[in-house]
């Protein structure tokens, strides 16, 4: 029941996170803050996505310190109450910079997330940890599931079901209300099972507890003769005190595990948000011209197939690789990511349309994705491997407060460089994806040397001879990343393609 408990706080994040992906772009434009130039709504859906991460940023650690202190379970209800209130205000914002502030207030309440991740890590022990912290990432993927689901089947009901819903005025003047009540009642619902079920963790609690209920005797009232009253609370030894920030940061293999979550977390979101942006953008400018709807039913099921592959696949390798192999493995895959979404776009240029070829690589596309879910998996035991029993709270505040830093800039960073690519035509119109590419190429530049991946996904310097095989699998990833860029294989203007014979094909430039 503890383990349900938290997963279900935990679920509230990407659901809320999520849910507005699918009318993202409308909601935007409704508001009128573009002015009616499409190609501008990736700068204010970038500010929209940032604010609820970097708001979650600055309250997570604070959040997590508290927790040290106060108790895991009263810091941890406050999110998903604060959650449900402010999605209601999201659903009935009108003004962009309304919507803004109403972000803001979601990512403040999930800054909980890191408590709910040491509530997790407390209630475990080395024999079961790593089967209960396999369920976060599908926890997460759940929730990316349910989220864009919830946004996009249940957005703007009064054209969806005009016989229903399009009598009513309260549905016509908030079309994004329905989405993000459904969002906020899960969250609700969280709050008040949590409220009698969840169990206190902390060790200082829980021990406390333990001295009041096994010493009964020496809470009544008896003589003293002028004794020291031993119902009096001892301070709290040494091992007890959490250390201080500086002493944290002081940890060169957490600064380490803490900088893999950056990279991780920005390259991640990076994509995330490049997703729902490419498949509602209109073909001719440049992406698919998916509705709202049909986003919200592709995000929701690919959501699923994604929870089940990591369930009976992929945890499967996290535990005979390592979490540290994992990582660097499974975040190799961004590079393919972002290939595989430029080839997506120009096959969607040159066809015209969605055909059935585009179809087929938007699955395969988001097949490739799965490993994202792994690779946080990894990351997330490598956090608990390397904090300090005491201070589980506050790195996990730590890990959070960077892994939200990073998925706050990353938004921004990403759709507003989408919009310029659109804007300038810069490598056809595929600046971001470069540029993507070249940050995952940074991150994992240093893993070339068989015998030296130490790379900042690497927690233990030189590796042995069983490390040979991922060192050669980020070898060949980033020497035909290398050979691609060389020889300049893709041609941007796809449009051209029937004019060309095999070699023009093959001799086509990337840049122009």
């Amino acid at each position: 029941m503890q383990i349900f408990l938290t997963l279900l706080i935990q679920l509230s994040e990407p659901i809320t996170a999520m849910v507005i992906y699918p009318f993202i772009t409308k909601a935007v434009r409704r508001t009128g803050i573009t002015e009616g130039n499409e190609k501008k709504t990736g700068y204010y859906a970038g500010v929209l996505e940032s604010t609820f991460f970097l708001a979650e940023s600055f309250s997570v650690y604070p959040i997590g310190r508290l927790s040290d202190f106060y108790g895991r379970k009263p810091i941890l209800l406050i999110g998903p109450l604060g959650l449900s209130i402010a999605m209601l205000s999201f659903g009935l914002s009108q003004s962009f910079w309304w919507m803004v502030l109403s972000r803001a207030a979601m990512g403040v309440f999930n800054g909980n997330i890191g408590v709910s991740k040491t509530l997790m890590a407390e209630s475990t022990d080395d024999t079961n940890r790593a089967d209960a912290f396999t369920l976060m990432p599908i926890i997460w993927t759940v929730g990316s599931t349910v989220g864009p689901t919830l946004g996009g089947v249940l957005a703007d009901p009064a054209a969806r079901w005009p016989h229903v819903f399009g009598k009513l005025r309260f549905f016509i003047q908030y079309p994004w209300f329905l989405s993000c009540f459904a969002a906020g009642f899960l969250a609700f619902v969280a709050f008040v099972l949590s409220c009698g079920g969840l169990k206190e963790t902390l060790p200082s609690k829980v021990k406390q507890k333990c001295v009041v209920e096994s010493s009964p005797l020496l809470n009544e009232t008896s003589p003293s003769y002028g004794a020291v009253d031993t119902t009096s609370d001892s301070p709290p030894s040494n091992s007890d005190v959490p250390p201080t920030t500086r002493a944290l940061l002081g940890d060169s293999k957490l600064r380490i595990t803490l900088l893999s979550m950056a990279f991780l977390a920005f390259t991640d979101m990076s994509y995330e948000v490049l997703i729902p942006l490419i498949y509602t953008t209109s073909i001719p400018v440049g992406g698919l011209g998916l509705s709202p709807y049909q986003v919200g039913l592709i995000l929701g099921t690919f959501g699923l197939a994604n929870g089940v592959w990591n369930w009976a696949v992929l945890t499967k390798i996290l535990k005979k690789l390592g979490p540290r192999k994992t990582l660097i493995v499974f975040y190799s895959f961004f590079l393919v990511h972002f290939v595989l979404l430029w080839i997506l776009r120009d096959a969607a240029a040159y066809a015209g349309g969605v055909t059935p070829l585009v179809w087929a690589l938007l699955i395969f596309q988001l097949f490739v994705s799965t490993a994202i879910v792994t690779a946080f998996n990894a990351i997330h035991l490598l956090i608990v491997t390397n904090a300090p029993p005491n201070a589980l709270g506050s790195v996990n505040g730590l890990a959070q407060m960077v892994s939200s830093g990073t998925r706050g800039l990353a938004p921004i960073f990403a759709s507003s460089l989408f919009s310029f690519s659109l804007e300038s035509r810069i490598a056809g119109g595929h600046l971001v994806e470069l540029v993507l590419m070249g940050i995952t190429v940074i991150a994992l530049s240093h893993s070339k040397e068989v015998h030296h991946i130490v790379s900042i996904f690497t927690l233990i310097p030189p590796v042995d001879e069983s490390d040979i095989t991922t060192a050669v699998i980020l070898t060949m990833l980033l020497e035909a990343t290398e050979l691609l860029l060389q020889t300049q294989i893709l041609p941007v203007q796809v449009v051209d393609m029937p004019n060309m014979n095999s070699e023009q094909w093959v001799e086509a430039p990337m840049f122009h």
